[in-house]
């Protein structure tokens, strides 16, 4: 089938009740699945398997800033953002976009605290099943789900990968090294080689919590976003060099950081390889750091006039790899006035230059072989009567 997109969101989010995917579970362990919990007041708390009882809070999508509250528990089924396909398909009409990426629920990271490695694979497993087959099912040309990678190891990693592939999901989504360990390691290198074999586009949603430690890849990335020790570290530590075919979305980080960083890491690379170099047989690099980055990674951004307004005056990042976002349903989104927000920031952006921004990009990197471009006509919410 054909699809005709004009404005694609980089970043959107499944923040939902586990009841909608926990029959998804191996019944063998669903009963240690994570739940909804009813409060009287009408909130909704998750319940996790050694965490602590988590209130879903508003995350205010189509709220004005000034009435936003942290203590403004809610029922999560209520939220926009929160209900069936049906509904995210409605969602996607009043916001004027054609389709979005589907990263996972910021509460997943609870998940990890199942101690139990069969039942906590078993979980990710489900919502994968679930993501693909129940939810992304309904309209899979405008609901493009990512598969969720686990936190246990590479075998269980590249594992997961293969299932992803196969239920024929648009990409994956990485919450550590694959290894699951808190730096890069050789391990490391049958996850990326998987997935340049499946074909499988490969993100990071901002970054992950395992991006830490006194090594290079951090060392060298004195002010960045969360995500430029990740990329730091793939760049420096020859990932991108061995598996020139991979490519890696950083969603949600914004653009304007980029060119001070990327100076930044030519600097400091140029000083303290030769350290690294001795101290843990690094090899060194044909190129400079900023060099791989330009050609390997790709930056999700939502408000970021002046990142658009310093690409156009320094080239340092190619429009090819500067994705747009609306974040929906979270706090910065600017749903369901999205379409005014890009009118706002793409002010002055070349036509065709805002198009790949806003469409094309997501297009090339998710491979959506059957999409075709339209012109920017009548904005969906129009035609649907919203």
């Amino acid at each position: 089938m054909v699809r005709p997109y004009r404005y694609i969101s980089g970043d959107g989010h499944m923040e939902l009740s586990p009841e909608q995917w926990r029959d998804w579970v191996d019944p063998k362990y669903r009963d240690r699945a994570p739940r909804a919990v009813h409060m009287p007041d009408g909130a909704t708390a998750i319940l996790v398997e050694n965490s602590p009882l988590k209130f879903r809070e508003q995350h205010n999508p189509g709220v004005a800033p000034e009435d936003w509250s942290l203590e403004q528990h809610i029922d999560i089924d209520e939220m926009p953002g929160g209900g069936p396909p049906e509904q995210r398909v409605h969602e996607l009409d009043v916001d004027g976009m054609d389709a979005e990426i589907l990263f996972p629920t910021t509460a997943c990271s609870d998940w990890d605290n199942i101690a139990d490695d069969d039942a906590y694979l078993a979980m990710w497993h489900g919502y994968n099943e679930w993501l693909a087959k129940e939810y992304c099912a309904v309209a899979p040309d405008r609901l493009l789900g990512l598969g969720v990678m686990p936190k246990r190891g590479i075998d269980a990693s590249v594992a997961e990968l293969e299932h992803c592939a196969k239920l024929e999901l648009n990409g994956v989504v990485l919450r550590a090294f694959p290894s699951g360990k808190n730096r890069l390691t050789s391990e490391d290198d049958r996850f990326w080689a998987a997935a340049i074999d499946l074909n499988m586009p490969v993100t990071v949603h901002s970054a992950f919590d395992v991006a830490r430690g006194e090594y290079l890849g951090r060392r060298i990335c004195t002010y960045a976003s969360k995500a430029g020790p990740i990329a730091s570290s793939l760049a420096v530590y020859g990932v991108f060099d061995r598996f020139p075919q991979l490519q890696m979305y950083f969603a949600e980080n914004m653009i304007a950081w980029v060119p001070g960083w990327l100076e930044t890491m030519d600097v400091m690379y140029k000083k303290f390889h030769y350290q690294y170099e001795k101290l843990e047989g690094m090899k060194p690099l044909s190129r400079l750091p900023s060099e791989i980055i330009r050609e390997h990674c790709h930056w999700g951004f939502m408000d970021d006039q002046f990142g658009l307004e310093l690409m156009a005056q320094f080239g340092h990042l190619s429009v090819a790899k500067a994705i747009w976002g609306h974040d929906f349903p979270h706090k910065p989104t600017d749903w369901p006035h999205s379409r005014e927000q890009i009118e706002r920031i793409f002010a002055g952006v070349p036509e065709d230059q805002k198009y790949q921004m806003t469409c094309g990009n997501v297009i090339n990197y998710f491979h959506l072989e059957d999409a075709v471009n339209i012109p920017d006509e009548e904005p969906r919410a129009a035609k649907a009567g919203v």
